[in-house]
């Protein structure tokens, strides 16, 4: 089976972790989880335009996008002006759905909501995190 091309969109300095876990799953033979990981590591620049540009080459190699919702998915960025969005998650979502990529929407343990961009744009909610339901999310977004 082809892996999918994934882009997964979370807060870098909240949620990374859930991200790695992500990535040992598809490393790991034993577990049924394949996905071409195309988000980026962290970008090492405060350049606004410079991480817009990084970000959006990235999503535009991915087909589905897979929003990691955790408790700052909406948090006010003090960029946010210069980012066009509440913030990178935001933009991202956002950017993904110009791209026409599949979305699907993860709740993490601590998450209430999901980033505004998800909304109206056919999203898959995946439910809580945990690798059946990422499978899931990814099986039932690529139906549609």
């Amino acid at each position: 089976m082809a892996k999918k091309k994934v882009y997964v969109c979370f807060d870098y300095d909240r949620d990374k972790h859930y991200k790695y876990l992500m990535e040992a799953w598809n490393a790991n033979p034993n577990f049924e989880f394949l996905f071409n990981d195309k988000s980026p590591r962290e970008i090492q620049s405060y350049n606004i335009s410079v991480i817009k540009s990084c970000l959006t080459k990235k999503i535009k190699e991915a087909n589905y996008t897979v929003v990691l919702a955790g408790k700052d998915a909406n948090k006010l960025h003090k960029d946010a002006e210069k980012i066009g969005y509440k913030n990178w998650q935001n933009f991202e979502v956002a950017q993904s759905v110009e791209n026409g990529n599949k979305l699907i929407v993860v709740n993490l343990p601590d998450s209430t909501d999901a980033p505004d961009e998800c909304y109206g744009h056919g999203a898959v909610w995946a439910g809580k995190y945990s690798q059946e339901n990422i499978i899931k999310g990814l099986d039932e977004a690529a139906k549609k």
